[in-house]
């Protein structure tokens, strides 16, 4: 019993240890500068209170994120010319896997008019593992490093994957959290291009 007790105590204090040291290492959000009119909450210092995550209606944070291959860089944030899918995920995610073949088609069924940046969670994830996975998955679209897990933090992403609807106005659409059928993102697509 005396056992039992001394290793629960353990266990609780290694819990305790993790906690706080979560807590105090998570100060780098919201290094960006957001906009005065944006329609999000403040991001710095919430890195763990989804409720506080950019939602449907909101200026979607801006970021800047080099490709997987550090050829170049791709900018998210303000107004552009095309509907944007932001995608995070990682190579070990099970759900990720099973999303990417519509991923493909989505970007190839409608390139010409929405943009798809799939951001690999390389905090979490392994480099060389990520572009495994782009060479398995058979991506064409911009795959992007978030190697700092500054994007994941403005975005408040917790799970893979975590998908946004990004309207030509820089306004999300959609936040879409795991993976929704073809159909789903056929309507959600149909409904941003039209906007």
């Amino acid at each position: 019993m005396k056992k039992n007790i001394v290793i629960l105590a353990l266990v609780l204090a290694a819990v305790v240890v993790v906690v706080l040291t979560n807590n105090n290492g998570n100060s780098s959000a919201g290094t960006q500068e957001n906009s005065p009119e944006a329609s999000y909450e403040d991001v710095q210092g919430v890195n763990g209170d989804i409720s506080k995550a950019p939602k449907q209606g909101a200026i979607a944070p801006g970021f800047t994120l080099a490709s997987l291959d550090g050829t170049s860089e791709f900018k998210v944030g303000g107004k552009r010319d095309k509907v944007l899918i932001i995608n995070f995920w990682a190579a070990w995610c099970g759900p990720c896997e099973l999303e990417a073949p519509d991923l493909v088609d989505i970007y190839d069924k409608h390139k010409d008019k929405v943009d798809l940046y799939a951001v690999n969670v390389t905090k979490f994830d392994k480099l060389r593992e990520a572009k495994d996975f782009v060479k398995e998955q058979g991506f064409k679209m911009p795959v992007l490093t978030d190697d700092k897990g500054e994007a994941g933090d403005l975005y408040k992403v917790f799970s893979y994957p975590t998908s946004f609807i990004v309207d030509r106005n820089g306004v999300i659409l959609q936040r879409i959290e795991g993976v929704i059928d073809r159909e789903q993102w056929e309507t959600y697509l149909e409904q941003a291009i039209a906007s």
